[in-house]
């Protein structure tokens, strides 16, 4: 059975950063592209980041240029999302997702406020 489990989330302030994880299961994970997708209150999901199997960033969205790394662990299963500097719009459910199919996790949300 596949599971995608996201962690990490929580309430940071304006100007700060966040590190989610992602965890996959009942998979190969090395051989899965993984996505990090994002649904702001009132908004529809946007792709924020996606990293491929070799480990490199091949998608990342114009509203985290510059603020955002996405790394991974074959020997964890996991993959990290890093957020910095990071603004209210940044206020979210973070989903993560196996590229290629509706294998979905079940989302984290982060608040930015003061």
């Amino acid at each position: 059975q596949v599971q995608l489990v996201e962690s990490g989330g929580g309430l940071v302030q304006p100007g700060g950063s966040l590190r989610l994880c992602c965890v996959g299961s009942g998979f190969t994970f090395s051989a899965s592209a993984i996505s990090w997708y994002r649904q702001g209150p009132g908004k529809e999901r946007e792709l924020v980041a996606t990293i491929n199997t070799l480990g490199e960033i091949t998608y990342s969205s114009d509203s985290v240029a510059g603020r955002v790394a996405i790394t991974r662990d074959n020997n964890e299963n996991t993959v990290y999302l890093y957020l910095d500097s990071l603004k209210q719009e940044d206020t979210a459910m973070y989903y993560c997702r196996r590229f290629g199919t509706e294998d979905w996790g079940q989302g984290i949300q982060v608040t930015v406020s003061s």
